[in-house]
């Protein structure tokens, strides 16, 4: 049988070209699909979520910005009957007391030692919120140390330096709101570590105090708390000394925060493998040097979701010292509903919606910026 040598007719001598998905394979309509429409009960749910954002966020957007009120000196400009139509929010009102909000009734002229606070605040911040700021073991120094001596000098005043007392009944607004939680975010961590440290102790007397002190404040409200904080402690205190105002609700938050935080470091320690403690105790580390270059450092990690939370929970609760007479950011929006001067029927919610924009801001900032970590940390462990 002879074998021919002719090419085959059927048979390609080049690759077909790369042809582009199907439609409903890649792009945003397979993101809906696979995401929104990809079973029954999905779609169900997907149309009636829908149907809600239908009913909220166009009221929601024509009341906030689109029929909004924007500039004006007084309530007039935010009437119905003087504006000829429907008045949205007014704007104007948290324009005009906008710096009542910010300073309470902290001295006008004395209202720049604030803004300065704020500044070197933000700095220390950032340069601890930085991961790859130089010299950050400075920065931590010059926020934990230097900054709140700073801070405490400038807002409270000293004579010696020529800055006249501004006594703390006096602050109020978004100032008592950073001060309170920053100082609680601050000393909760810490205590909270020692408390854990304390509960899993070996020393009974250590660990019976630590829990005696964790269960009996996470087992009363806050508000309970800062009752507590705002009539006892004077009574732990000599005669003659009486704690400011200010500084009772303060103990009480952070103190309350860090029992809180005590739970959530513990159950980082937990998830630790034993094989940890006996590598450490191999290499003839001390309990507190394990503890700081290898145990704490790994369970930390594995805590960021927690406390995170718990630092927003925490700023969150701030707003609740209004009830010991301390003028949060919520209680200066409060005090201005009752002027005359700008009583509309829209000036509660807008003032409200002020104060619960600050709020959003600064806890999805916090929450952000705790995933960027998460994922930075994760980076090695990933396989």
């Amino acid at each position: 049988m002879a074998i021919t040598t002719e090419p085959v007719a059927y048979v390609r001598g080049t690759p077909i070209a790369e042809q582009p998905p199907p439609l409903l394979a890649r792009g945003w309509v397979a993101w809906v699909r696979e995401n929104l429409f990809s079973s029954v009960g999905n779609t169900i749910l997907t149309l009636i979520a829908l149907y809600i954002i239908y009913l909220v966020v166009p009221p929601a957007i024509r009341f906030f910005f689109l029929d909004a009120v924007w500039t004006g000196s007084d309530r007039e400009a935010c009437l119905a009957a003087n504006v000829g139509r429907e008045v949205g929010a007014c704007w104007a009102y948290v324009d005009a007391k906008f710096s009542y909000f910010v300073y309470g009734s902290y001295p006008w002229d004395e209202r720049w030692r604030v803004d300065i606070v704020f500044v070197l605040g933000a700095i220390g911040i950032a340069w601890l919120l930085w991961l790859d700021a130089p010299k950050r073991n400075l920065g931590a120094l010059y926020f934990f140390v230097i900054f709140p001596v700073v801070a405490f000098i400038l807002l409270r005043g000293w004579t010696a330096v020529g800055l006249e007392r501004v006594d703390t009944s006096l602050w109020g607004g978004i100032l008592v709101t950073l001060v309170v939680s920053i100082v609680g975010i601050v000393v909760s961590l810490p205590l909270g570590v020692l408390l854990a440290l304390g509960r899993r102790s070996r020393l009974p007397l250590v660990r019976l105090a630590s829990v005696i002190f964790i269960e009996v404040v996470r087992g009363v409200p806050l508000i309970t708390v800062l009752f507590m904080a705002n009539t006892m402690l004077p009574l732990f205190l000599p005669g003659n000394m009486s704690p400011d105002r200010l500084l009772r609700p303060l103990v009480g938050v952070a103190l309350f925060a860090s029992a809180y935080m005590a739970e959530v470091v513990r159950g980082g320690l937990q998830a630790i493998p034993k094989g940890q403690y006996e590598g450490a105790m191999s290499l003839g580390l001390g309990y507190w040097r394990m503890m700081r270059l290898i145990i704490l450092p790994q369970a930390l990690r594995i805590v960021i979701p927690g406390i995170v939370n718990t630092f927003i929970g925490l700023f969150k609760d701030t707003t609740l010292v209004s009830i010991v007479g301390i003028f949060d950011l919520i209680k200066t929006v409060e005090v201005t509903l009752v002027d005359p001067t700008w009583a509309t029927p829209v000036t509660r919610l807008t003032g409200y919606a002020f104060a619960g924009l600050f709020y959003f801001i600064c806890c999805y900032g916090m929450s952000r910026y705790s995933l960027a970590v998460e994922r930075r940390l994760a980076a090695g462990q990933k396989r």
